[in-house]
């Protein structure tokens, strides 16, 4: 790029002073000293720049560009396969068999999931509308919402007590005034923990009077559970209805740890946490984990944090954003007071260095969103109820909250602008999928939020500057050859006018000094 660079500059400057010659004189051996001059001097500043940029970052700019860049723009970049225990064989059946489960893996991964960390509609949400007039959450977003209330919420045998009936109904109501009015309705026949639920969502306007809501739930949806415990096993309405009542259960204290961890009560949301999972330890649809690792970082209990991450950091368990890079934040803190880029370029890194680096990349390679918004090249907005992993929404999710935690941390933070541009297609998990873009434009208000897309070819500054110079350069040698007159004027033009300043300056130096003095260092 640079070499084009420097030959595309020459080029310019012999066809500029080539229409400038043609009326004035045949060239001068001063003009081939200028010329040899100036690309000596282009040269000199390239090797400084290359130097520098290779001191900071330990590797070459021109190397960097040629292969995160030029290489994909020509096709030479290989494709790489996750690393899995079921290798391919080389027969066409393996084959196969290797396409059919990475496209099984492709659909999987674009599976929209609901955001562990959403945040209330009512006392935040909503909040957030009355303020700025934005609307956080888009209707596809909200329908999503509406689609699992009614699946964790509800069950066939609603129809039987008048309350679940009503509130049947009013998860399916897509008038937010519509669904309160229900559940008030649902309560004044009796105490429904779903109606209890949907005031504390949406119509609470704090999270004090979200958690009195809740709490009120609690009561009700206990009281229904150790109902519905006794008689799960007299038939299969009495097991839907089991299976609604753990669901409410559940999601009750989930939120009632939420509430906490939002009031400043982080170890008493830790607390219940850990007893919610310890109690439904095979109800992983929540990922209660994920809220456990965010208030643990908030107490800055980082054994405890590794722990966790020991159990759900697993090769067979789905990844998230929250996994990998929480992971990475704890091997970066570990060597990140003592961790120098110009002494690892000297020496090298350190065992405990290179696991850090090999985690950072990991997360990255996961999900390549997030180190914009860690690095706070990109604003943050609120997050959705629903994220898609690997996806710009899952990024805004995580860095919402996790911001801080890496900020707490010295020296981590700055972690990520050492990492180069991520691969399209990395070692550790399966090539990043195409469909990422489509869905977060559904999840995300695009209305005033810029959708990050990736793999993007953001081509550097000297590419474009090449190209435009290039244009230019047979533009103008168009022109030169067509209208070798009229470009000789402009050509006079413009370099008097360039050079009007430089005259002007020199004819107030002429009338201060002495024609003596003048004389004598003109022959200088």
């Amino acid at each position: 790029v640079f070499f084009i660079t420097i030959i595309t500059l020459s080029l310019t400057l012999v066809f500029l002073v080539s229409a400038v010659s043609m009326f004035l004189n045949t060239l001068t051996p001063k003009f081939y000293v200028a010329l040899t001059g100036t690309s000596s001097l282009i040269s000199g500043l390239i090797l400084i720049f290359e130097w520098w940029y290779f001191r900071k970052y330990g590797t070459s700019f021109i190397e960097q560009v040629s292969v995160s860049h030029l290489r994909p723009l020509l096709g030479g970049v290989d494709t790489a396969a996750p690393n899995n225990n079921n290798s391919s064989s080389s027969s066409n059946s393996s084959s196969s068999n290797g396409e059919t489960d990475s496209s099984r893996q492709s659909v999987s991964e674009c599976k929209v999931w609901r955001n562990p960390l959403n945040l209330f509609r009512g006392a935040e949400y909503n909040r957030y509308t009355w303020v700025t007039g934005r609307e956080p959450l888009t209707y596809y977003d909200m329908n999503l919402s509406a689609q699992d209330h009614q699946t964790f919420f509800t069950c066939d045998s609603d129809h039987l007590r008048p309350a679940d009936a009503i509130m049947q109904k009013a998860w399916r109501e897509r008038n937010p005034q519509a669904r309160i009015s229900a559940a008030h309705e649902a309560l004044e026949l009796e105490d429904c923990a779903t109606a209890y639920i949907l005031l504390a969502e949406e119509e609470a306007t704090t999270i004090m009077e979200a958690e009195r809501l809740f709490k009120q739930a609690l009561k009700a949806g206990e009281l229904c559970y150790r109902r519905s415990q006794t008689l799960q096993h007299h038939g299969t309405q009495y097991e839907a209805q089991h299976r609604r009542d753990t669901n409410v259960l559940v999601y009750i204290k989930r939120r009632l740890a939420m509430c906490s961890r939002k009031l400043g009560r982080t170890r008493e949301a830790v607390k219940m946490m850990r007893d919610l999972m310890k109690e439904f330890p095979l109800l992983s649809m929540f990922n209660i984990h994920e809220n456990l690792l965010e208030s643990l970082l908030e107490l800055q209990n980082y054994a405890d944090v590794q722990a966790v991450l020991a159990k759900y950091d697993d090769i067979s368990l789905p990844k998230s954003a929250t996994i990998c890079y929480t992971a990475a934040l704890l091997k970066a803190r570990a060597v990140s007071d003592k961790f120098s880029p110009e002494a690892a370029s000297r020496r090298g890194l350190s065992t405990a260095e290179m696991n850090a680096v090999e985690a950072i990349h990991r997360a990255v390679e996961f999900n390549p969103h997030v180190p914009k918004y860690l690095l706070e090249m990109k604003s943050l907005i609120l997050p959705p109820e629903h994220i898609l992993k690997r996806g710009d929404s899952e990024a805004i999710a995580y860095a919402f909250f996790h911001l801080q935690h890496w900020k707490r941390v010295e020296g981590t933070y700055n972690s990520f602008r050492m990492i180069p541009y991520p691969l399209e297609k990395g070692h550790l998990f399966y090539p990043y999928p195409i469909c990422t873009e489509t869905a977060d434009r559904e999840l995300l208000p695009t209305v005033f939020h810029e959708v990050s897309v990736y793999p993007k070819k953001e081509l550097p500054f000297f590419i474009l500057f090449t190209a435009g110079l290039c244009s230019f350069t047979a533009m103008l040698a168009l022109l030169t050859h067509q209208f070798p007159e009229l470009m000789g004027v402009f050509a006079k033009a413009f370099l008097s006018t360039l050079f009007a300043p430089l005259n002007f300056i020199m004819e107030k130096v002429e009338s201060i000094l002495p024609s003596s003095l003048w004389h004598q260092l003109t022959r200088i």
